[in-house]
């Protein structure tokens, strides 16, 4: 690459003073600066007040009951009085880990990957990284044509905004140039003419001749317009650090292509240097990169990506073997960017490890938080990120009071977690947004509780309405037993997606076996299913005065069409089992769910919220959950009557609750009780572990 001093300049014999182009007086330097989106710089020391908390700051008071209050304490009438930070990271709401880490990467140019799942904020995080970094660094940068070799352009880099001036010169050279070869071809052409009317007398011979010469000035003046050099990357208008999504970008788009000539000879052809297109890692020069499920990029990507990386500079070509741009390959171009990769958890499995490494290596890593404490605070935030997206869209009516306190107790039912509030505020924003629709569509100046609990409704997920219909469909068909009582079938609960339930029975039949005994599961299952089913057999076997070794245990996961992933059938399974072997039938008015250890310990599982509202919308009216998740339950108030929710921490006592027949049963968990139930009652088996996905 070429700087302002060691270029060969092609342009050394016009009369062009490029070094008056090549500073830049007017920028302070050698201090660190925040930047606003209007170009303004904040010093370092501010940086600490950025995403600080609502109230004063935002002009509205806090009142002294912020603990029972789901405003925190704001007094107001409407989102309209919530005050929004002009600078993304203020707007961040909730991740302080992640804010700090990009704080620290911004001032000392680190390299982050962020993982975490979708809507909380990685790409917001990155945006706001390219208003941190200081601007004063931008640069233009130019592609020449190469006198010596038309294949390989030179590169050069000025100060941003000074590309625009070099180039205009060069072009106002070249139509100086042009001027002049053409009011000198019109001199040629009319002597000519002249000559061959007047003295040869031969006027045909004057037009091709005066044909010929016009044709040759032609051809020779593309050569001067061919020499004006390409801008590249113009920053001219740039207010803040360049930001470049290069989310699923193919190679061209990542690191640059040259454009196809057709005509390649006879005069026809463009330049080579015209024909450089930037790439993202160009454009991002002196900014952030930003590229979201890096592991969808293509490994030779990926690993060009690295040389990017680690050189802060990439040559340009032609990414199509095929295309005559091929065979262009500039001198390295410039790409000194801050990287920022983003990703789901798989995102690590499929992404490049020395890629990886170097990001790592020469940065930080940060993993988003779906969910945060609920304090007062972290509420008056999410009443302030509501006015965000009202300002944001610029077509929704403020929401009231109540219509805020409605939106934070969804934040609070979506988290999935007692205490808690969801930080997936990208779907949190999409009902704000439905909400305030709504609202419009009737001309309403406000947006109130009820636009957002009809929001609510219309805003649900794909696999909400799938689960849903499937409820209404099974209804249909008589297939939902919700009352009686039957041997080896239990109404079992389950999730689709992340915010619908269902309910899927679980039938258990034990059958003579043709050879040795053994447990044979069907619906699909997947890997961490199939092994919840060992355990489950694990406790059969310790527990059972039969003899199973001469017995086949068949368990159905009754129209398991999507399969079942997860171990939080755990429970569910194992009560069909023992209903099918000691033949005591079991309530249909009772629905369950939980995960189970080898010694009988019920563990807590995760979407409880959802699996027991999908049982109340099918008629059962006791629902039984690990007593771990009790804390969890967060079901709407339409529900709140229609079940009675049963935690447990042991199978004897899901036992007792759903099994029928006293006598039978009553036998049956005391048998239970005195195999598996005396670290129970000493108090050493504690239920532990992590909610199941399922």
């Amino acid at each position: 690459m070429s700087d302002d001093t060691d270029t060969d300049d092609p342009f050394d014999d016009l009369d062009i003073d490029e070094d008056s182009f090549g500073e830049d007086d007017s920028t302070p330097t050698g201090r660190d600066n925040t930047n606003d989106p209007n170009g303004n710089v904040a010093p370092v020391e501010d940086r600490d007040e950025l995403g600080s908390d609502v109230g004063a700051d935002a002009g509205v008071e806090i009142a002294d009951d912020e603990e029972d209050n789901l405003l925190g304490g704001l007094q107001l009438d409407t989102s309209a009085d919530i005050s929004v930070p002009d600078r993304l990271v203020d707007q961040v709401i909730g991740q302080d880990h992640a804010r700090d880490i990009i704080l620290k990467a911004a001032k000392q140019r680190r390299h982050v990957m962020m993982i975490g799942s979708p809507g909380t904020g990685k790409s917001m995080l990155a945006k706001a990284m390219s208003q941190l970094l200081p601007r004063e660094e931008l640069q233009d940068i130019l592609v020449y044509h190469n006198p010596d070799d038309g294949n390989e352009p030179k590169v050069r880099t000025v100060p941003a905004g000074k590309g625009e001036q070099i180039v205009d010169a060069h072009k106002e050279e070249a139509q100086k140039r042009n001027q002049m070869r053409s009011f000198l071809m019109w001199i040629i052409i009319a002597v000519i003419f002249g000559y061959t009317l007047l003295i040869l007398q031969n006027p045909v011979m004057g037009i091709i001749a005066a044909a010929l010469v016009y044709i040759a000035f032609k051809y020779t003046s593309r050569g001067s317009d061919a020499m004006i050099p390409n801008l590249l990357i113009n920053n001219a208008d740039q207010q803040t650090a360049p930001f470049e999504d290069a989310t699923g970008a193919h190679a061209g788009a990542l690191l640059g292509d040259v454009r196809h000539d057709p005509f390649q000879s006879g005069g026809m052809e463009t330049p080579s240097h015209d024909r450089v297109e930037a790439g993202a890692i160009h454009k991002a020069n002196k900014g952030v990169l930003f590229v979201d499920e890096i592991n969808t990029l293509d490994i030779r990507s990926q690993q060009k990506l690295m040389t990017a990386i680690q050189e802060g500079k990439f040559s340009i070509t032609g990414q199509s073997e095929r295309s005559s741009g091929a065979m262009v390959q500039t001198e390295p171009v410039p790409c000194d960017f801050v990287m920022v990769a983003a990703g789901n958890l798989d995102a690590m499995e499929n992404m490049h490890p020395a890629l990886r490494s170097r990001i790592k290596g020469y940065g930080y890593e940060v993993y988003m938080d779906d969910t945060i404490e609920d304090t007062p605070e972290m509420r008056r935030k999410l009443a302030r990120f509501i006015a965000q997206e009202v300002e944001k869209d610029g077509r929704l009516p403020a929401f009231t009071r109540e219509a805020m306190q409605e939106v934070i107790l969804e934040a609070q039912r979506r988290a999935g977690r007692k205490d808690h509030l969801t930080l997936e505020l990208r779907n949190l924003g999409g009902l704000v947004r439905v909400a305030g629709d709504i609202a419009r569509a009737e001309d309403k100046e406000f947006t109130d509780r009820a636009e957002v609990l009809e929001a609510k409704d219309r805003s649900r997920s794909i696999e909400q309405q799938l689960a849903d219909n499937y409820i209404e469909r099974r209804n249909d068909y008589d297939m939902t037993v919700n009352q009686g009582d039957v041997v080896g079938r239990v109404n079992g609960l389950a999730v689709m997606g992340d915010d619908s339930g269902i309910v899927m029975p679980v039938m258990a039949e034990v059958a003579p076996s043709q050879g040795p005994g053994e447990v044979i599961a069907t619906g699909k299952l997947q890997e961490i299913a199939q092994e919840s089913v060992q355990n489950v057999s694990a406790i059969i076997k310790k527990f059972s005065d039969e003899d199973i070794s001469n017995k086949d245990i068949h368990i159905q996961f009754v129209q398991a069409h999507e399969g079942v992933e997860g171990d939080s059938a755990s429970v569910t399974v194992a009560t069909a089992v023992i209903s099918a072997l000691e033949n005591i039938p079991i309530e249909q008015n009772v629905a369950m769910t939980g995960s189970l250890s080898v010694r009988g310990d019920v563990l807590p599982v995760g979407g409880v919220t959802h699996k027991i509202e999908a049982a109340a919308k099918t008629g059962v009216d006791t629902v039984i959950i690990p007593k771990a998740n009790e804390q969890d339950v967060m079901i709407e108030d339409e529900f709140k009557d229609q079940v009675e929710i049963v935690p447990v921490s042991h199978i004897s006592e899901v036992l007792e609750v759903a099994l029928a027949g006293e006598p039978e049963k009553d036998s049956l968990v005391d048998r239970l009780r005195s195999i598996t139930g005396k670290a129970l009652e000493s108090g050493e088996t504690q239920p532990s572990g992590s909610p199941s996905p399922q």
